[in-house]
């Protein structure tokens, strides 16, 4: 009797604990998802994804792209510089290379390119979805794929990424990437690729391509690297296109 009490007693507190454990990780998990504070710093890429969506229509937003496309051709109608084919490279350039100066980033070059890919998967999904379903005319009127900015939110993208990597080793990083996207952006205009609201909406869109994978990029790399999980990740080139294999089966 006496070591049945004993039993029951062990018993009662062991599940105890795994209730308190269990409450632990919930308030954990609410507090990460459902933390406004997480999630102010959306605010922006929404707006200006939602500043481009507002410019599809006819309204004063549209009336804007057209007078600005006026301006720029009237100021500058011999502009020709195609900087912006590289330069919307330059941010993440400049993550790795800091990281080859020995600048310690937030994660290790292994996380920041598998960030780097998913981000990109992100962003290209994003961009090529609107501009086949939107169709909209670019102010040169060379092609049905103007909106949004594909340059610009690639540029985006790796700003944040530069800003999400090194701002604790100083703000100064990402505030140099976010000028030179900037730029790209303004250079699409210049060269009459763009107009002002494809290069607003690219901005966001990048930013929040970026923002989406530092959400899930731990829980992603938890489930890959699980011991209940095998994967396997291995390069392949076929048909003269680069891509990537990638499997998984649960451990038996």
């Amino acid at each position: 009797m006496k070591k049945l009490l004993i039993f029951l007693i062990g018993l009662s507190l062991q599940l105890k604990a795994q209730e308190v454990d269990t409450l632990i990780s919930k308030t954990a998990v609410e507090h990460h998802f459902f933390n406004p504070k997480k999630y102010q710093s959306y605010i922006v890429p929404v707006a200006f994804v939602t500043y481009g969506l507002i410019s599809l229509g006819d309204n004063p937003i549209r009336d804007l792209d057209l007078s600005t496309k006026a301006e720029l051709t009237e100021d500058h109608p011999r502009f020709a510089a195609h900087v912006d084919d590289y330069l919307e490279f330059a941010p993440l350039i400049a993550v790795y290379g800091l990281d080859i100066a020995g600048i310690k980033g937030k994660n290790s070059v292994i996380d920041q390119t598998a960030m780097v890919l998913i981000t990109s998967g992100i962003t290209t999904a994003m961009v090529s979805t609107l501009k086949s379903h939107t169709n909209r005319l670019r102010p040169d009127g060379s092609a049905y794929s103007s909106f949004p900015s594909g340059h610009t939110a690639t540029a985006f993208a790796a700003a944040e990424l530069l800003h999400q990597e090194f701002k604790g080793q100083s703000p100064w990083y990402g505030y140099t990437g976010y000028a030179v996207a900037m730029t790209t952006g303004i250079l699409r205009m210049y060269n009459n690729k763009h107009w002002l609201s494809d290069v607003v909406a690219g901005a966001g869109f990048g930013m929040l391509s970026t923002k989406l994978t530092y959400l899930i990029y731990p829980y992603l790399k938890h489930f890959l690297t699980s011991s209940q999980q095998q994967f396997t990740l291995v390069p392949m080139y076929q048909n003269g296109t680069l891509g990537v294999n990638f499997s998984y089966k649960p451990r038996k």
